[in-house]
């Protein structure tokens, strides 16, 4: 079992708000000495500075998780500054919309450019150090839109089915090592994903918009729940009711479920959440 110690030392990407946030301060009120990857220098200096407030020690770094080379960096700094690595979260990602065919390739390339190299490169940088430790744990952060699967949402849903299948792949071979591997596939909860939001059609923020204005969970709560999962050694975590809805409906009854995504689309039942 992949244990975090009682002052766990982690590397947040996306650290810096949201559910990146919510994950650094709880691991600050752990004790844990945290390091923050982000693009916006202000909010990683306020969160660094909420770490500490809340007990914890923070370092900063600013990271493109798109790109290889930062993360490279990202991934020797870390090791300088913490010593040894017991948690990775590859929690950066950003939100895009719209039917394949018109959602533009530069949108397609934004979105896998960060949800899914974002942690491709996060795991090739980070996973030689974890299997020298022989102990750590990688958090890989993909949605519930992973396994759902939505219409309109094809650039947002590849990039997440290809995180939960690079996350099976490698929760076998660091079995041996004693790392362990989870991947989370929250739905909605308030977070600053729509900031980064490109869609074809204004009706596909709005709708999105919609759901994340209806959301009960917090990204505190999604956060406690993925770290619970983590001490267990959990890979499959399913934070909200819902996902876990879509999760048994896809398993058990796939061709229903694909009928229930067809009949949605025909009749634009997805619009009455703009009501």
């Amino acid at each position: 079992m992949s244990k975090l110690p009682s002052k766990p030392t982690a590397v947040i990407t996306g650290g810096a708000s949201g559910l990146g946030r919510a994950f650094a301060l709880q691991l600050a009120a752990r004790g844990g000495r945290v390091m923050i990857a982000d693009l916006n220098d202000a909010r990683a200096a306020e969160t660094a500075d909420e770490l500490v407030k809340a007990g914890g020690e923070a370092f900063v770094r600013r990271c493109d998780v798109g790109d290889a080379a930062d993360v490279a960096a990202l991934a020797e700094a870390s090791v300088e500054a913490l010593g040894r690595i017991d948690l990775l979260v590859n929690n950066a990602g950003v939100a895009v919309a719209g039917p394949v065919g018109e959602a533009s390739l530069e949108d397609w390339e934004f979105a896998l450019r960060v949800n899914l190299w974002g942690v491709i490169y996060g795991c090739h940088a980070f996973v030689p150090t974890f299997r020298a430790q022989r102990s750590g744990h990688v958090l890989n952060v993909a949605s519930a839109a992973g396994i759902a699967t939505l219409p309109e949402m094809g650039p947002y849903n590849v990039g997440k089915a290809g995180v939960i299948a690079l996350s099976e792949t490698l929760e076998a071979e660091l079995a041996p090592f004693g790392v362990g591997v989870s991947v989370l596939c929250p739905t909605f909860f308030p977070t600053n994903l729509m900031e980064s939001f490109r869609g074809s059609d204004p009706k596909q923020k709005a709708q999105a918009e919609a759901f994340f204005r209806r959301a009960s969970a917090t990204a505190e709560g999604v956060a406690r729940f993925a770290l619970r999962g983590v001490e267990k050694d959990e890979f499959l975590l399913l934070p909200q009711q819902d996902a876990r809805f879509v999760w048994r409906s896809k398993r058990f009854a796939p061709g229903a479920y694909r009928a229930a995504l067809r009949t949605m689309q025909r009749f634009g039942l997805a619009d009455r959440f703009l009501k």
